[in-house]
């Protein structure tokens, strides 16, 4: 697959083995169409300066993707998935982080909140209760290090342990709360309110929160439906288009109906070294190979005792996104994200072959 993109996906589907294909086929959808335009003759300079070519602009692919066990969808246009992927200039992003040195959470005994049971001293972070909380266990992680794009893969193991710790002495306080959730906002466009490096997390009651619930029963039916796990089927098909790999037990994936830009989807059985250093590579990517900023990150994982829900087969399950440029004022999310389906800009196939290359 020379060249890969995404608008060739037809074609990609057409060279998989019959296997494959009905497995693809289970679990997406694909619909082609083309947009038209025909703009005045005093735009067409505007145009050309714009996207290289007016007949870039003339007729323009797009490429729709449904998950049909999730019902997660993605629109991807040829004059946004065509783009060449560059670093972004980060002079100005770390111009503003370093003139927020000296934030609360370079302070964190004076100026942050314990939790009810103390605090968690890891070796490169500690943590905090939040002081606006999401629910009754709602804790931070705060790097040593203030700047939220300088970690090493020691630092983010540690990030990764001292909320898992967190999580432990949280659900000992009130064994009712067993449902853990991580989150990592970096920088303003992820909806981070603080510069300063740090995570969060939460401890939940009765039940999940209602997207990995949702997540879970989906995966459940599936099971039934066709005998086969469908964290498994889903890894399998992105595998053999390409855009998935294994490395030392954690499975990589750059997802087919992305959230947001570049989602990369990584799963294990557990929360292990494996998992957390393939998540410190696919970061350094992001940041070093594509000029990525701001990113989120969630961690899915089965609950911390038994439910009377089934978690069977469920994997740990790290998901991270692309938050677009901090410096432009323009979210990138709007009415269509929020209410309808994902417009994407970046391909899948180019984000999987840097992140192949950065291993």
């Amino acid at each position: 697959m020379a060249e890969e993109n995404i608008l060739k996906l037809e074609e990609y589907l057409h060279q998989l083995g019959e296997e494959e294909r009905g497995l693809f086929e289970r679990i997406f959808k694909v619909f082609v169409t083309e947009g038209s335009l025909e703009p005045p003759p005093s735009m067409v300079p505007w145009i050309e300066a714009r996207f290289g070519s007016i007949n870039k602009v003339l007729r323009q692919k797009i490429v729709k993707i449904i998950n049909l066990v999730t019902l997660e969808s993605a629109l991807f246009n040829s004059l946004r998935a065509d783009r060449p992927m560059e670093a972004r200039s980060s002079e100005e992003v770390e111009n503003i982080i370093k003139a927020q040195e000296g934030d609360p959470f370079c302070r964190p005994l004076e100026l942050t909140p314990a939790d009810v049971f103390g605090r968690i001293r890891g070796h490169y972070s500690i943590t905090a209760s939040n002081v606006a909380k999401y629910d009754g266990f709602h804790g931070l992680v705060i790097f040593d290090q203030h700047n939220p794009l300088s970690f090493s893969l020691e630092e983010v193991k540690d990030y990764f342990n001292t909320a898992l710790a967190w999580a432990w002495k949280a659900y000992q306080a009130d064994p009712e709360a067993r449902y853990f959730f991580l989150m990592w906002n970096c920088l303003w466009k992820s909806g981070a309110s603080i510069i300063h490096g740090h995570l969060q997390m939460t401890l939940t009651r009765g039940m999940h929160y209602a997207k990995v619930e949702a997540l879970r029963r989906v995966a459940l039916e599936y099971k039934e439906r066709f005998g086969s796990n469908y964290f498994d089927d889903l890894y399998r098909v992105h595998k053999a288009l390409g855009i998935g790999w294994e490395e030392k037990g954690t499975r990589i994936f750059v997802y087919l109906t992305p959230i947001k830009e570049k989602e990369t989807i990584l799963m294990a059985p557990e929360l292990s070294d494996s998992l957390q250093e393939a998540t410190y590579q696919v970061l350094r990517a992001f940041i070093d190979r594509m000029g990525v900023k701001s990113f989120n990150l969630a961690l899915y994982m089965p609950p911390l005792s038994p439910t009377p829900e089934s978690w069977e087969g469920f994997p740990c399950l790290i998901r991270i996104v692309d938050r677009g440029d901090p410096s432009n004022r323009t979210s990138d999310f709007g009415a269509m994200e929020l209410y309808a389906a994902s417009v994407i800009s970046d391909d899948p196939f180019q984000v999987a072959k840097i992140l192949k290359e950065s291993k």
